[in-house]
């Protein structure tokens, strides 16, 4: 379900330089789900409601703080993949940051079947870390089949049955890692090699 396409963002938006860690879901939620323990790898087993869940109980912290119209969520899937690919620094890497998935990313061949902190890989031009591997990354939108036309700010469907997530992680092949790989499930799943990062930006809807 890969299909190359051109997607324009009109919006400007800024995503986590890392992947939620544990001590920041601890600091939100006050709890800690993850199977690996450690402050500042990636949270996991985390479903797409507990991402939600996070991202709201986030705006309430900062309620009032914000810039008028500013909500933290998920980011949507075009978002995620072009922040990803570079953004508009992009250098046309496979993966997030280098065409070598060693130098940016936790996968099977080098993780030993863990999660590990984040930051500890080399970033992407945008400088973002652990976009490849690590822990996959729930995206906001609902999973809708690619359309070979060009798109301009797209958001995903209404409604449907699964929610979409990218990224790769620690215990699968380089193959997952590419900033092109997406998944999909439904949206109470969770595992340990699941994970999320927040975007802030004004609210979207789906279309």
């Amino acid at each position: 379900d890969e299909k190359q396409h051109q997607v324009t963002l009109t919006q400007d938006y800024w995503l986590g330089k890392f992947e939620v860690t544990q001590a920041q879901w601890q600091a939100v939620i006050g709890s800690n789900p993850s199977h690996f323990k450690g402050d500042n790898r990636p949270v996991g087993h985390i479903s797409w409601n507990d991402a939600k869940k996070f991202c709201n109980k986030l705006n309430e912290k900062y309620a009032g703080k914000l810039p008028p119209g500013y909500k933290f969520d998920l980011p949507t899937e075009a978002e995620w993949q072009f922040a990803a690919r570079g953004g508009n620094r992009s250098k046309g890497y496979l993966y997030a940051g280098s065409d070598n998935v060693r130098d940016v990313a936790w996968y099977s061949s080098n993780s030993g079947g863990v999660t590990h902190a984040v930051a500890t890989k080399q970033p992407n031009e945008l400088g973002i870390y652990d976009m490849s591997g690590n822990v996959f990354e729930w995206c906001s939108d609902w999973l809708a089949t690619y359309s070979a036309e060009a798109q301009i700010d797209p958001k995903g469907p209404i409604s449907g049955e699964y929610h979409v997530y990218c990224g790769g992680g620690w215990y699968l092949g380089s193959v997952h890692c590419r900033s092109s790989h997406r998944r999909q499930t439904t949206a109470g799943y969770n595992e340990a090699a699941l994970g999320f990062r927040v975007v802030l930006r004004e609210k979207v809807e789906p279309e």
